[in-house]
């Protein structure tokens, strides 16, 4: 008999693929003290209640980097779809060609801009890996 699925809270997060004209994507490694901390993810956060993705990423990209954004600049490509032990991740991943600022860690974090190739090289959240590929086989 099959086992009857444990249930799990679905949390709702967005995610940018920051892209400059050269073709490389900013990614941003996890700070000390979080979850998966040390790796490496696309730039976004939690979607907050009565928020639609498109604000709560815009919120967050101002939060954690310091960039204007606008939602016409949010183009939606992706979405991950992964269950970690405690809670069932729903990513949307956007494109953004276009942003006001030039992104900074606000909190402390690492940024990196590597093209899509490069991104092998950086540990990201399983997550983020079906994103990585569809990013590479897209540009």
């Amino acid at each position: 008999m099959a086992e009857q699925p444990t249930e799990r809270d679905i949390v709702l997060v967005v995610a940018c693929a920051l892209l400059r004209t050269d073709g490389r994507l900013l990614i941003a490694r996890r700070p000390e003290g979080k979850a998966l901390a040390g790796l490496w993810e696309f730039p976004g956060g939690k979607v907050e209640p009565g928020e639609h993705p498109e604000e709560a990423l815009i919120r967050e990209l101002y939060e954690e980097l310091g960039i204007v954004v606008s939602s016409e600049q949010l183009e939606p490509f992706r979405f991950a779809s992964h269950t970690y032990e405690a809670f069932h991740l729903l990513m949307p991943l956007f494109l953004c060609r276009d942003w006001q600022g030039e992104p900074h860690g606000r909190d402390g974090q690492k940024l990196a801009w590597a093209s899509p190739r490069e991104m092998a090289d950086y540990d990201m959240p399983p997550a983020d890996e079906p994103l990585r590929k569809a990013l590479y086989d897209h540009l």
